[in-house]
């Protein structure tokens, strides 16, 4: 169900791949959208693999050249009728951030392993022209690869989350149930996928802690300490949602992310409630006003907004891959206490409903989570890599 997506709009041809900067440099012969890119990794051995949907190779030949890398070998096909994909086979894990440059929509870059290129091998290769038609450059397109290649792609992606840490928060635990629904715990359902998102990070090279690896209950402080004592990039609160009501079990469903923020909007109010609600026993209202209006206009509210975007994003690439109707509830803010206490982008992300019998079966199955947990993943890299960007600029 979710493959027929894929093949809406018009077919694109891939002309030419080139090898510059050790990246990859896919060229098409129209406007390409990177939503049209799955990505994801194998093992056994380590594999990078792009499947480029609505694609079609402009000729078989685009292989022959693309042989003699150092620690790498590079293989495209078309993998099926209107998919391209390629693979990026290498010895180890490694952080791959690929991007559409600015000034050229009709192209997409894939950064490759480190030492891809040797001492004796020249620093750029391209694929032989011969069998393939490649447009002339316009102005524009000449000036971005020697302007502007040099100052956003003078770094590759690779590495560049190395010592970097995460800190992951499952939510609720021990005495405190969270949601539940057909018999099934919200505590139970955020701390497999907390176990499962801090896998996907450790393959990318980061440092990961999670605030609690067994079922007990952390107090809210005891939950934001560790992101400070770690100087963490990013907290991650994973927790699951609950409709109000039973008439509204089986119409709410769908996966969200939150970024701390006052709201009117009723919704997220009660959400955040509901969340709250264990971890602020015993605080008065004056107490929680100060606290919270000393932080919402604070820099790390702006990047938690564009941190979760990105994590909805990817999410929802990766779910929407294997399982069809998988509902967009969008990116949301709210006052969730959680992120308040954390001095850094902070987000807070409902990976589904435990009330909706159908969403709840899919949150208990192993390859759902594993969707999930490597969307989240996907979502904080390709933050944290905009974010070295923005700050080595």
């Amino acid at each position: 169900m979710a493959g027929t997506s894929w093949l809406v709009g018009s077919v694109n041809i891939l002309e030419d791949i080139e090898i510059q900067k050790n990246e990859l440099r896919l060229h098409f012969n129209h406007a390409f959208s990177k939503t049209n890119v799955h990505h994801f990794s194998l093992e056994k051995p380590y594999r990078k693999v792009f499947d480029i949907r609505n694609a079609r190779l402009s000729s078989k030949n685009l292989q022959q050249n693309l042989k003699g890398l150092q620690n790498a070998n590079v293989r495209v096909s078309q993998y099926q009728k209107n998919i391209v994909r390629l693979v990026i086979e290498c010895g180890k894990p490694y952080v791959c951030t690929a991007y559409q440059p600015m000034l050229s929509n009709k192209s997409y870059y894939i950064p490759l392993p480190k030492g891809t290129f040797g001492p004796a091998q020249k620093e750029t290769r391209t694929i032989s022209q011969k069998t393939v038609y490649r447009p002339k450059s316009t102005p524009i397109e000449k000036d971005e690869r020697s302007i502007f290649g040099s100052l956003f792609e003078k770094k590759s992606a690779a590495g560049s989350s190395k010592h970097e840490v995460v800190v992951i928060d499952a939510g609720h635990g021990g005495h405190d149930p969270g949601a539940v629904g057909g018999g099934k715990k919200e505590k139970d359902l955020v701390l497999q996928i907390s176990k499962k998102l801090a896998k996907e990070l450790k393959k990318l090279g980061y440092t990961v802690y999670l605030t609690r690896s067994d079922d007990r209950f952390l107090k809210l402080q005891q939950r934001t300490k560790i992101a400070d004592i770690k100087n963490a990039k990013v907290f991650v609160s994973i927790h699951a949602n609950a409709a109000p009501n039973k008439r509204s079990q089986n119409k709410m469903h769908g996966v969200e992310t939150f970024f701390l923020q006052n709201t009117r909007d009723e919704r997220s109010q009660r959400v955040a409630a509901r969340e709250n609600e264990a971890v602020l026993q015993g605080t008065d209202n004056l107490s929680k006003n100060v606290i919270l209006e000393s932080v919402l206009s604070g820099p790390k509210i702006v990047q938690s907004h564009k941190l979760a975007i990105d994590v909805q994003k990817k999410m929802l690439q990766n779910v929407r891959s294997r399982f069809g109707g998988v509902k967009d509830g969008g990116v949301r803010s709210a006052p969730f206490w959680v992120l308040v206490g954390a001095s850094r982008p902070s987000i807070l992300v409902e990976v589904g409903y435990i009330s909706h019998p159908v969403e709840r079966k899919q949150l208990f199955a192993a390859r759902y989570q594993d969707l999930i947990a490597k969307g989240i993943a996907e979502g904080i890299d390709r933050y944290l890599y905009n974010r070295k960007r923005e700050i080595d600029l």
